[in-house]
């Protein structure tokens, strides 16, 4: 049971995790038959790893610690002590250490946090996610399976253990916060300096060769035919959601004051 893994959340993101998940596969696993079950009770009871991908803090708690269908409800009738549970979710790390915290009690093997950074084209071939992990204290062969769940459905070289339960999610949401804001600047600089006259692909050089590059500009370039990839060259074909993205930057927000930060920028550009 313990090579068995459910993925539950086959979306945008998911999907591609699960598609290099099972990639990376032995080829005897790989063409084994992949079941549908209707709950994650039902999951718990036949898989000894689950990966959750879902897109809010109700839907993990629910996929956890509902009483009558979620993965807490299956302690009743098997053991779970060894099951693995990483959530990629980007939620809330209230939520995930709450959820951890009552499971841990139930006796429910080990619940990790690990959300993914890239965008959804990453994990559909053209770059493999980063994940930032926060687990609760385990054994060095629980955080082995962990990292060798991990490297077959992200880049190897960009798996970051971060810290406690929640601390991925920290990192994520941090990260987030930048990337959001960070969406609003390069728009604006592209603005001023082609409503200036200066050509947009010059200025496009100019700011990827100086102190104003960065990843969002090169991917999430807002003038169109300057990035072959980037959304504006591609019809504005989204990937990442419009409420995606602002519920994600409204984490870092609602973060920020939590510990005492005025989060002057992130609540300018969820304004815009």
């Amino acid at each position: 049971m313990e090579d068995i893994i459910a993925f539950i959340g086959i979306g945008a993101m998911g999907y591609g995790m699960a598609a290099n998940l099972r990639k990376k596969m032995p080829q005897f696993s790989s063409h084994r038959h992949v079941g549908i079950v209707g709950t994650t009770k039902e999951a718990a009871e036949k898989a000894g790893t689950i990966i959750s991908m879902v897109p809010r803090s109700d839907d993990a708690r629910k996929i956890y610690l509902d009483p009558q269908t979620g993965v807490i409800a299956a302690v009743s009738s098997i053991d779970l002590k060894n099951t693995l549970l990483v959530d990629s979710s980007t939620i809330d790390p209230a939520t995930t250490r709450n959820v951890g915290e009552k499971l841990m009690k139930a006796g429910v093997g080990t619940y990790v946090d690990a959300p993914v950074s890239l965008g959804r084209h990453s994990s559909r071939g053209r770059r493999w996610p980063s994940f930032m992990i926060g687990h609760p204290p385990a054994a060095s062969s629980t955080k082995k399976r962990i990292q060798s769940l991990i490297h077959q459905m992200g880049n190897p070289g960009k798996v970051y253990f971060c810290g406690p339960l929640g601390s991925g999610l920290a990192d994520k949401i941090s990260n987030n916060y930048l990337s959001g804001t960070f969406n609003v600047a390069i728009s604006q600089a592209m603005s001023i300096g082609i409503l200036s006259g200066v050509d947009p692909q010059t200025l496009f050089n100019v700011i990827k060769s100086s102190s104003g590059q960065s990843w969002m500009a090169e991917n999430h370039q807002p003038v169109p035919g300057l990035v072959e990839s980037a959304p504006s060259s591609r019809g504005w074909e989204r990937s990442l959601g419009h409420a995606m993205m602002m519920k994600d930057l409204g984490l870092g927000v609602a973060a920020a004051k939590e510990v005492g930060i005025e989060p002057t920028m992130g609540d300018r550009a969820l304004e815009m």
